[in-house]
């Protein structure tokens, strides 16, 4: 179950459907962008590292049908890891804090249970999987730092408007 949670179709699924929420609760495009975005950048990276290294999967009985990419890195911890791990920096800004934590420990807890069914399914090895969590959770950091400075940006010139409106009147 962990593994699937991290395929391709499980992570856009995801992705969509939090993401709409966030649009929808918020009207704030650029803070449902950021999972989207993570996840972008990690497939991105996932595509050129996997041809660039195109390493052979363990040799160990595998419990999946091998995926036709390479085992570095791995893409479902990545996926994942780009995924929820966006998400848990976005729960960051819950008020409630009871909600804000648990939300967060879900999040992260999601791509490590992810990493763990990869490496019991033989079908990586310890790097690939670590690879993927530092290729995730770089994305994910980069997605979330773009949405935060455009909030700064845009608050910034809110202020600045409201001084020179204050000025005038």
């Amino acid at each position: 179950m962990w593994s699937q949670i991290g395929n391709t179709a499980g992570v856009i699924a995801v992705c969509i459907v939090v993401s709409s929420l966030l649009l929808w609760r918020t009207r704030d495009l650029r803070l449902a962008l950021v999972a989207p975005i993570a996840i972008a950048m990690q497939g991105l990276i996932f595509l050129i590292a996997a041809k660039v290294v195109d390493r052979d999967r363990p040799q160990v009985e595998k419990l999946d049908a091998s995926p036709p990419t390479a085992s570095y890195p791995s893409g479902h911890v990545g996926a994942s890891t780009g995924l929820y791990f966006a998400f848990a920096l976005l729960a960051l800004g819950i008020e409630r804090a009871w909600l804000r934590w648990t939300t967060v420990i879900l999040c992260l807890a999601m791509p490590l249970l992810v990493a763990f069914s990869r490496l019991y399914r033989g079908m990586h090895h310890v790097t690939d999987v670590g690879a993927g969590v530092i290729n995730g959770a770089i994305c994910a950091l980069l997605a979330y730092g773009w949405y935060r400075h455009c909030t700064r940006r845009r608050q910034g010139t809110r202020a600045a408007s409201a001084r020179s409106a204050g000025h005038t009147g």
